[in-house]
């Protein structure tokens, strides 16, 4: 077996390995895979971009899953569709919803495994966080799911499926005939779920393009966040791929202290990542990267901290996410007090930043930043028999 992906501390990303034959799955197919995937299927060659536009308003404007009733196209053609293809979404298991409104689903995807995603509503928009792997790539210390060791990369339709479900469960698709509703329940999607995205770039970039799509899901890429902690090679490729809005794990103003808290910082230290970030508003068209910062009681909530990470991101066009820790059983830190991360905002937003801190949500039902964790992939598994789960 070849290596396709980063190795990074001692795991290998995997790919999933798809069944062989059988019908395929639209869902998270790109517009160019999905033109020829129908062209194979014998789909006209002259009729190919008409048929592809009514096919990908249907599935993802309209959110139907049945061939027989996209009914402006003829009953021999929805015909041969369902022979060749499926509409589906990963499983949802569980749905939970916290006291604050917060919703988060246990999804179960292909080969069994199981993610999580996080619906966030908000006075103004609605935030759905996706995952992109099952378990994590990285092992930062302070991260519930950063305990779960990975297990394989989520396919795009995969990262695109949580974004129709939770639309599903919102109710959120809209009728064909009748007028739209045009407030959005799914405003903004971040990729802070389970994961490092950019350790599973084609398949996140793919998703993201179904998903920005102005014919269907139509999300803008501004509304968009990538949340990576810090993969200097994939930066500049997601800027000039994706587009979107970048958020940065920082959590740290040393390099000692970070490859504590993000070991990937032994690879690409704090001054190698800065260089990268430097250039991604300018690469992205994007205004601002969000820098975040989880704070932990007496390891990197101090004042030096605050002017030290003032001083770090001078000249990039920046706001400051401050993140109280979101406990988890058997963490091995604390949340920093009240008035310290209220002290350590104070000295950031004197410095001209925007520093708000941000409010814990869904921590009754474990929803919250750091948290996430699929309950059947608790236990660590051997790279036997993650390849073995994989079809290696």
């Amino acid at each position: 077996m070849t290596a396709t992906a980063p190795i990074t501390q001692d795991v290998l990303t995997i790919p999933r390995k798809m069944p062989e034959g059988g019908r395929t799955n639209i869902v998270g197919l790109t517009r160019e895979q999905l033109r020829e995937a129908l062209v194979a299927a014998g789909t006209p060659e002259k009729q190919a971009k008409m048929r592809l536009g009514q096919i990908w308003q249907w599935v993802y404007h309209f959110g139907i899953r049945d061939f027989a009733a996209m009914t402006n196209l003829a009953k021999d053609y929805r015909a041969l569709l369902a022979e060749h293809f499926v509409i589906e979404l990963p499983e949802v298991v569980s749905r939970q919803v916290s006291a604050d409104g917060t919703r988060k689903y246990l999804v179960r995807i292909a080969g069994g495994h199981e993610v999580e995603t996080v619906y966030i509503p908000e006075e103004n928009r609605g935030t759905l966080c996706i995952s992109s792997q099952v378990g994590c790539t990285l092992t930062c210390s302070f991260c519930h799911t950063g305990t779960q060791k990975l297990v394989r990369n989520l396919t795009a339709g995969e990262i695109v499926g949580q974004v129709m479900l939770a639309r599903d469960d919102l109710g959120e698709w809209p009728v064909p005939g009748e007028p739209k509703d045009e407030t959005r329940l799914v405003s903004n999607v971040v990729l802070m779920g389970m994961g490092e995205p950019l350790y599973n770039f084609e398949n996140v970039r793919d998703a993201m393009r179904v998903v920005m799509d102005g014919e269907g899901l139509s999300l803008s890429r501004r509304r968009i966040t990538l949340s990576t902690s810090g993969i200097v090679p994939e930066i500049a490729r997601t800027a000039e791929e994706i587009g979107c809005l970048l958020a940065v794990s920082f959590h740290a103003t040393t390099d000692e202290v970070r490859d504590r808290l993000v070991p990937v910082n032994k690879k690409w230290n704090i001054e190698t990542l800065l260089n990268a970030l430097r250039d991604y508003p300018r690469l992205s068209n994007s205004e601002r990267i969000t820098f975040e910062y989880v704070m932990l009681k007496g390891v990197n909530d101090s004042d030096a901290d605050a002017r030290r990470l003032v001083k770090l991101i001078a000249g990039i066009p920046a706001k400051i996410n401050l993140i109280p820790f979101n406990e988890w059983p058997g963490a091995p830190y604390e949340r920093s007090d009240w008035e310290r991360i209220e002290a350590f905002a104070d000295i950031i937003y004197k410095a001209g930043y925007a520093s708000p801190i941000r409010t814990p949500r869904g921590e009754d039902i474990m929803a919250a930043c750091g948290q996430l964790k699929s309950a059947t992939e608790r236990a660590r598994k051997s790279r036997a028999e993650i390849a073995a789960e994989a079809g290696l």
